[in-house]
């Protein structure tokens, strides 16, 4: 499959890959329903994880997603078995996740590359039983920043970048640009600056306020 034309400001087979600013005009309203629903450079399907939409701040907008939703990919499927809060940012080429020590598992900053990150709005609200729809889509570019509560601060998943450069014919240009991001990110949770300075606790407990 040819790849997709992210819109970046150049001609396809031609990009141009500057860090744009997440697609804001479907923007999620507080307590509606948020689908992330994630795809691969070639087009093929990823992640689809259901939430509600906690707010906003300075550095994007919160997504609470709770214990035993269920969420699935092409290939697997499971109920998630703790809290977490999703961060999609104002601009980047990422998706975080956050988790606490309720999450049984090793992760407690799960940040994602990404590309294409924007907003589609498809059901508005019908009452209080009904709130409003929105999907929130991105390009999932195989490079994971990690903050482990065993391993420390780590990047995951690099073979899987390159083998995928390689099967799915990703850009140079667009190479350098996640290699980047990824390094910026790393820093910044190393460091625990910007959205990676304890924010989210905030967010995560509005969210289990608000949604069990």
């Amino acid at each position: 499959m040819a790849p997709v034309d992210m819109g970046q400001g150049g001609a396809q087979g031609q990009p141009a890959w500057p860090i744009l600013p997440t697609a804001a005009g479907e923007t999620p309203r507080p307590g509606e329903l948020v689908v992330a629903r994630n795809r691969k450079w070639d087009g093929t399907g990823h992640w689809v994880v259901p939430g509600f939409h906690v707010g906003e701040d300075e550095y994007g907008w919160w997504v609470y997603q709770g214990r035993g939703e269920f969420i699935s990919r092409p290939g697997a499927a499971l109920h998630t078995r703790s809290d977490a809060v999703l961060l999609i940012p104002r601009a980047g080429g990422f998706a975080a996740t956050f988790y606490d020590e309720s999450n049984p598992g090793d992760f407690r900053v799960y940040v994602d590359l990404a590309w294409d990150l924007s907003w589609h709005r498809i059901g508005e609200p019908a009452g209080p039983a009904h709130p409003g729809v929105v999907e929130f889509h991105m390009v999932d570019m195989d490079l994971d920043v990690i903050r482990s509560a065993r391993r420390g601060v780590f990047v995951d998943d690099e073979d899987e970048f390159a083998e995928h450069a390689a099967s799915m014919a990703y850009p140079g240009e667009l190479m350098d640009a996640v290699r980047a991001e990824c390094g910026r990110l790393e820093a910044a949770v190393l460091a625990g600056t910007g959205p990676f300075n304890g924010v989210s606790d905030a967010w995560m407990a509005l969210g289990r306020k608000e949604h069990t």
